[in-house]
């Protein structure tokens, strides 16, 4: 279970701790945990939160036995009122997964001066196979529109490894 290349290329980006706390992160439609497992073992302070139970069963099981920092929980994001906290993670990962109604809860969850590292599928990912919804595929330029006022230090949008993408790290200013 290899994490996605758009954070292990960035890694240099990512905290390794901060000034006053322990750097922590948030996998977000965390799945079977490939990023938030990579993140804790980097010693990131982990969350991994999904709608699939037996996932996140899964993902709790194996960083016990890791003994990783790491802990997954049950979230539907689309269904519950969801807040996922404010100013509180040093790193945000979203990887294949968009629910635009999401978008301000993700940006405030983004500690001051901590990352959001986002990818997912575009438009023209459609004629290749999944997804092919809609709601579940970026506009041209779309992502970069969804962070504001986020700054952006790193993007790309086009084919990556047989995927169509839009893929995103950018900084939550300081105060």
């Amino acid at each position: 279970m290899m994490p996605t290349r758009w954070l292990t290329d960035h890694e240099h980006l990512l905290p390794s701790g901060a000034a006053g706390h322990d750097a922590s992160a948030l996998d977000v439609a965390c799945g079977r945990g490939r990023n938030a497992i990579w993140l804790a073992r980097r010693g990131l302070i982990t969350r991994g939160i999904d709608r699939d139970p037996a996932v996140i069963h899964i993902l709790n099981e194996e960083a016990l036995r890791q003994r990783l920092p790491l802990r997954g929980d049950v979230v539907d994001l689309e269904r519950d009122p969801v807040s996922l906290g404010s100013d509180l993670y040093d790193v945000v990962v979203v990887v294949h997964y968009l629910h635009r109604p999401l978008f301000p809860t993700l940006l405030a969850a983004v500690r001051p001066g901590g990352l959001l590292v986002y990818e997912t599928f575009t438009g023209a990912q459609a004629a290749r196979g999944k997804p092919t919804n809609p709601a579940f595929l970026l506009e041209p330029g779309e992502l970069r529109e969804l962070l504001q006022p986020l700054q952006i230090l790193v993007e790309r949008e086009g084919e990556f490894e047989d995927k169509m993408l839009a893929s995103v790290i950018a900084r939550r200013a300081l105060p």
